[in-house]
Order: structure tokens, then sequence, then C-alpha cells
């Protein structure tokens, strides 16, 4: 190591379960991980892991979740739906809005 110089390391990034999740479900509503990951700015291999992760984690609480009544099962279905598609949504506006704001500095 020369005398006097530092080599600076970024620290690392520590994500919320909230995004990771949210990133899994980006890479699955595109079809590719690699497309979430620039999107997200975080590296593909990160949503490989939490996708593993998660993965893991709905088989463990899957098997011990209580029994739900029809209509329990009904709202919940309707609820994943909906927030399926608002997240669908939510990332067609992000899309619109770096296209528009794109557009100004030409």
């Amino acid at each position: 190591m020369i005398k006097g110089k530092r080599t600076m390391r970024a620290k690392p990034r520590v994500y919320t379960e909230e995004f990771k999740k949210q990133a899994v479900q980006l890479a699955k509503d595109l079809g590719s991980t690699t497309r979430a990951a620039e999107q997200l700015g975080t590296s593909s291999v990160n949503i490989y892991e939490w996708t593993k992760k998660l993965a893991t984690t709905t088989v463990n609480t899957t098997t011990t979740a209580p029994e739900m009544s029809a209509l329990e099962r009904e709202e919940l279905q309707r609820l994943r739906k909906e927030v399926s598609d608002l997240k669908k949504v939510n990332h067609i506006l992000k899309a619109a809005a770096a296209f528009f704001s794109q557009d100004h500095l030409k």
C-alpha cells in the first residue's frame, strides 16, 4: 500500500424486507430479474437471492397458517389481485414520469 493513500470502500446497502418483496414481485411482473434490478438500482444477484429466500419463507409460513373462512379467502384473493394491479399501474406511472422528465432535456 502506498503511504498516505487509503482505499475507500462503499458501505453495503441495506434493503428493507418490504423493498425486497417488492423487488421480487417486480421481477415476476416484468419477467426479467435483470430489468427489475436495473430499474431499482440494485444487482440481479440480490433479487435472485431474495427470491430464493422468500420462496423458502413462504413455504414455511403457509404450512403453519391457520385455516381461513371462505369469505376471508375470497377477500384475500381480491386484495392480492388489487395489489398486483396497483403495482403494475405504479410501474407504468414511474416509467411515464421518467420518460417525460427526459423529454424536457432535449
